[in-house]
């Protein structure tokens, strides 16, 4: 038999606080990791916010097409899958599922949640 992983979904902030083209950190004891969530046009996505390159924060850079580019060195991380699309970043950050509900952005984290 194989071991089923089981996730949880997090509440991470409410729409409004992620105003379109922009990031926000977001940490809490309910996920691995700080997490970056986005607004892009509308459409929310959350990576990992520490930048594969170097220590800074993603949910500071710039989101346009899809894509943050990291305001240190300029790296440009795909929002949908966490890969790297541009040098100087060459591994990709974690990208996890986001779910918007009644306003309220939710990112789906491994793990079976409080029991």
């Amino acid at each position: 038999m194989s071991a089923v992983s089981s996730m949880t979904q997090v509440y991470v902030c409410g729409v409004e606080d992620v105003p379109v083209g922009e990031g926000l950190r977001v940490e809490s004891d309910e996920l691995p990791e700080p997490v970056a969530v986005f607004n892009d046009e509308g459409r929310f996505y959350a990576l990992s916010d520490t930048c594969s390159h170097a220590t800074a924060s993603l949910a500071e850079g710039e989101v346009k097409d899809c894509q943050v580019e990291c305001p240190l060195h300029w790296a440009r991380f795909d929002l949908e899958t966490g890969r790297a699309r541009s040098l100087p970043a060459l591994l990709p950050v974690r990208a996890y599922p986001v779910t918007v509900l009644d306003g309220r952005v939710y990112v789906t984290v491994p793990g079976g949640g409080a029991s």
